[in-house]
């Protein structure tokens, strides 16, 4: 599925929205699992859908990214993607408490017990004025680039948006905010994948396409360094509604490592 009806024919495109999303993954005895959100039924993008933590880049991404007391050795990547990073590590906190932090000059993340008390004191609060009062630092490290997806021009909303996949914390407790998200879920790819073709969950087709990469691999360490070392091919589908008028026939690059360069949703 798409995520919502195309523009009317002759209409300018909608410029995009910078945005970044996260794939934390886990091992478990059952195989691989990966943390994923129900969206809130009015959220306008999305919604009811089953999705990766992430959302739109805002104001003090930016800000937080230029500041090396909060990116670290990190400072030496270009600044636009830093701000992903940044944005990618600042959703994950919000949407699901998880926060990718070392406390100023630690090799370690923050444990999830003082995780847990920084996402009691978030509410109404600036990021970056967070990180400075606990004196952390992000651990831009680790995410590893994973995907780069253009929303189609056809559609009314649109972004662009960069895929990380990074490791969860075993000790930090992935829940769901219950306001833009209202269920989440820890799931093996392959499981997820049923769930939305029987109707379970629903899944937009960026969504669909990354969970089936990520399903190629079988524990964190190969699924990471898959993604180290695949190049990253971006992909702005070409979306043109089926003849029958049901659904949309979508192309993207056949080298962007989706097993295949057309698609139906």
């Amino acid at each position: 599925m798409l995520a919502m009806d195309p523009v009317a024919p002759g209409t300018e495109p909608s410029a995009t929205r910078p945005a970044s999303t996260v794939l934390l993954v886990r091992d478990t005895m059952d195989g691989l699992e990966v943390f994923m959100v129900v969206r809130h039924h009015q959220i306008d993008f999305a919604s009811g859908a089953l999705v990766f933590p992430g959302g739109s880049l805002d104001k003090d991404d930016h800000v937080i990214a230029a500041d090396p007391r909060r990116c670290g050795a990190a400072m030496s990547m270009e600044n636009l993607a830093r701000s992903f990073r940044v944005a990618a590590i600042r959703e994950t906190f919000e949407e699901c408490g998880v926060l990718l932090a070392r406390p100023s000059g630690s090799n370690d993340l923050i444990d999830g017990e003082r995780a847990a008390a920084i996402g009691k004191k978030a509410a109404g609060c600036v990021f970056s004025e967070l990180l400075a009062a606990e004196d952390l630092e992000l651990a831009l490290d680790l995410l590893t680039p994973f995907a780069h997806w253009i929303t189609p021009t056809a559609l009314p909303k649109r972004f662009d948006t960069h895929f990380f996949i990074a490791a969860a914390p075993a000790d930090h407790l992935a829940a769901h905010d219950g306001q833009e998200s209202v269920d989440s879920v820890w799931i093996n790819p392959a499981r997820a994948l049923v769930e939305a073709k029987t109707g379970k969950y629903t899944m937009v087709f960026a969504t669909r396409l990354n969970v089936e990469m990520l399903g190629r691999q079988n524990d964190v360490t190969s699924a990471i360094e898959a993604a180290r070392v695949r190049k990253i091919v971006t992909v702005q589908p070409d979306a043109q509604k089926n003849p029958d008028g049901k659904g949309f026939i979508l192309k993207i690059p056949p080298d962007a490592g989706y097993d295949g360069d057309t698609f139906t949703s």
